[in-house]
């Protein structure tokens, strides 16, 4: 068990830096999910997703272990010092999901469930609302607006919208993922997991995303791919998240030396 104790992330700490959120898809045991916070903690990992509710397109698919999944979530979350990351998918759910997590993330099949973005209003802690399957970057913005009517604290998650190729998930919009920084003032993240439906070309794409200016990447990352019981084609093997990991580090060199040359600039110009 790790002794590190990281401080939470602040809301205002997402618009600085480049935050890698991972873990399982789903949480399937104590073992599992423990040894994913042990991994990804030691690689500097801080924020430990999992779902515990899992809406599944056929209803005979795995539909997560639910409160049992967040207690083992969060007792992960704690042993190694990091934060937790889960679905809430009903309104009816919001009082028992914020009590274990420390972002409330909303998928893509409710991003327009109105109701339940008017609950998380009411939230103060910070919401992953992610694209819609078919949603515009204005329809993504707009349901953000719900929350923000009363909660402020919104990341965005572009995570691929449905297309017409066959040999990824979902079509990745980083052209979305651009749009979405440009036209609104809220941390933005890609999901590289959903978007592609594979693992041999997120380290690329991870690689774009620190380029493309945005806060994070989300991945699943499993202690035994094959053995994961939703979404395996896509889950990340721990030697496979250290590969992108090391190939996305010159990249985010290079940004930092970027943004620390512009706020010279800034500085000496002011």
């Amino acid at each position: 068990m790790s002794n590190t104790v990281h401080p939470p992330i602040s809301f205002e700490a997402w618009f600085s830096g480049f935050h890698v959120m991972a873990g399982p898809c789903s949480v399937e045991s104590r073992e599992q999910i423990h040894q994913s916070a042990a991994f990804l903690s030691s690689r500097g990992v801080r924020l430990l997703r999992g779902g515990a509710f899992k809406p599944r397109t056929s209803p005979r698919s795995f539909q997560g272990l639910g409160e049992p999944g967040l207690r083992m979530l969060r007792e992960a979350a704690d042993a190694y010092g990091m934060l937790a990351v889960s679905e809430v998918m009903d309104v009816e759910a919001v009082p028992l999901v914020t009590s274990y997590v420390d972002v409330i993330q909303v998928g893509a099949r409710n991003m327009q469930n109105f109701s339940l973005l008017k609950r998380l209003a009411k939230e103060r802690k910070p919401v992953l609302l992610k694209r819609g399957l078919a949603a515009t970057v204005d329809e993504t913005l707009s349901a953000a607006e719900y929350i923000l009517q009363g909660n402020p604290h919104v990341i965005l998650c572009e995570r691929g919208v449905r297309g017409f190729e066959p040999l990824t998930r979902n079509m990745l919009d980083l052209a979305g993922a651009a749009l979405l920084c440009q036209m609104s003032t809220l941390p933005v993240i890609v999901d590289l997991s959903h978007a592609t439906g594979r693992t041999d070309i997120v380290a690329p794409l991870a690689a774009a995303c620190v380029a493309l200016g945005v806060q994070g990447v989300m991945m699943e990352v499993h202690p035994r791919p094959a053995e994961s019981v939703s979404d395996a084609a896509q889950a990340i093997s721990f030697p496979l998240f250290d590969e992108i990991l090391a190939g996305i580090e010159p990249y985010l060199q290079a940004r930092n030396a970027v943004e620390r040359a512009g706020g010279a600039q800034r500085a000496a110009s002011a």
